[in-house]
């Protein structure tokens, strides 16, 4: 792994205008509301959090489909703006939904060669088909060149998905929910051929989920995503044992376990959901859940970057 920075993240902010009627204006969704972080070359992270998040517009924001209303993302040192041909070439992008993500009248060779021509690939193209699809192991490779996405099982489409992610040999991949929509026997399968290629080709990776039963065997930091922020960043084996921040724990007690004696026992968050996103609570926008509660500074001050131990970032009071 080399020991360069790849990407940057600084105070990243993407909302989006929300409009009532044909003229007047009803604010704005804060998707992303202030988001920092910086990945190393061959680097895996996991950006967990429960649905609406924010967890996947970040990473639209990250590969350039979204312009951010604030911040900057930064690749390799440079700036994206302007025309980002030479980052898309550098960056694979694979989406929670792979028949959804695949062109249905286009045959897999077809698929593949496209971003080959539309990036003008000058090396041997049939030569790097056959590679990429016995890489994701879609082999024979003479029995899936000529099929359809329908005529896929879910777990070939998304090994298609992978393979397409990967033609171009990127630098840099985003993985959004790349397991849900499988079948569990098919889960592992997939997770374990995204970490072989993420080491086998020193791939950064970030992996987008709300599962975090899987990110132990695939990320080596785990950043949890909270209404737009995020309020914890820790190395994997340090967050699962000493979660920090009331969110977090809540969501690892959530994990089902059928060993009792590795249960984890946490105050209980109180039912709810998440904040407006058009207009979050003032203060740390967990504080009206949060059990640990304290009036007069949770809800009245935003909380910031707190490093209680040595690489182990949380956003809450409790930490001051």
């Amino acid at each position: 792994m080399q020991d360069t920075m790849l990407l940057s993240v600084k105070d990243l902010h993407t909302h989006f205008e929300l409009r009532r009627g044909a003229f007047g204006r009803a604010g704005f969704v804060r998707a992303v509301d202030g988001v920092s972080f910086e990945l190393r070359h061959g680097e895996a992270i996991a950006v967990v959090g429960e649905s609406g998040c924010g967890k996947s517009t970040l990473a639209r924001t990250i590969l350039g489909l979204y312009r951010p209303t604030k911040g900057r993302v930064l690749f390799e040192g440079r700036p994206l703006d302007g025309d980002l041909r030479w980052y898309r070439a550098q960056i694979g992008y694979v989406q929670q939904d792979p028949y959804g993500a695949l062109p249905p009248f286009m045959d897999v060779h077809r698929i593949l060669t496209e971003p080959l021509v539309i990036n003008n690939f000058r090396g041997n193209r049939e030569q790097r088909i056959r590679e990429v699809l016995e890489e994701v192991k879609l082999t024979p490779v003479e029995d899936f060149l000529h099929k359809f996405p329908h005529q896929l099982s879910g777990g070939q489409q998304q090994r298609l998905v992978i393979a397409r992610a990967m033609i171009l040999k990127p630098k840099f991949i985003v993985a959004d929910e790349p397991v849900s929509m499988l079948d569990a026997s098919v889960r592992v399968e997939i997770l374990e051929l995204l970490r072989g290629l993420q080491r086998s080709h020193d791939l950064t990776v970030i992996y987008i989920t709300h599962d975090l039963s899987t990110v132990r065997y695939f990320a080596e930091r785990i950043f949890v995503m909270y209404a737009g922020k995020l309020i914890e960043k820790a190395p994997v084996s340090e967050l699962l044992k000493n979660p920090l921040h009331p969110y977090t724990q809540a969501l690892l007690a959530a994990i089902p376990d059928p060993d009792p004696a590795n249960a984890q026992t946490f105050k209980r968050v109180p039912p709810g959901e998440p904040p407006s996103l058009v207009n979050p609570p003032s203060g740390c926008r967990f504080h009206p859940r949060c059990p640990a509660f304290m009036a007069g500074l949770c809800d009245k001050e935003i909380p910031p970057e707190f490093e209680p131990s040595t690489g182990h970032f949380v956003e809450c009071w409790l930490y001051r």
